[in-house]
């Protein structure tokens, strides 16, 4: 039998605690744009694009095969929030449970 080929492409979009505008700052923005890119690439689910506004981000990440959707959305969520607070300076900074 030959081998099969399974991708599968998974848009994300998560927003900030009570949709707050922490991310006003479009440079700020960006950073935290790179930031959750290498995130999924250190999950070996390689983010094909990464963007969003002031109070919300979305993804469109292939899904790796070796992690779980919600564990990849969990680890984007930590580490993200643990990076803003230390980087960007936001010590309030959180994003929405769920």
């Amino acid at each position: 039998m030959g081998q099969s080929l399974v991708q599968v492409y998974v848009h994300i979009v998560f927003s900030t605690k009570g949709r707050k505008p922490f991310l006003k700052e479009e440079a700020d923005r960006e950073r935290l744009h790179a930031y959750l890119s290498g995130i999924c690439k250190n999950q070996n689910s390689p983010a094909i694009i990464v963007g969003g506004v002031e109070d919300h981000v979305h993804f469109l990440c292939r899904l790796g095969k070796t992690i779980g959707m919600a564990k990849l959305v969990r680890n984007l969520k930590s580490d993200s929030s643990e990076w803003a607070k230390k980087e960007l300076g936001i010590s309030h900074f959180y994003w929405q449970t769920g």
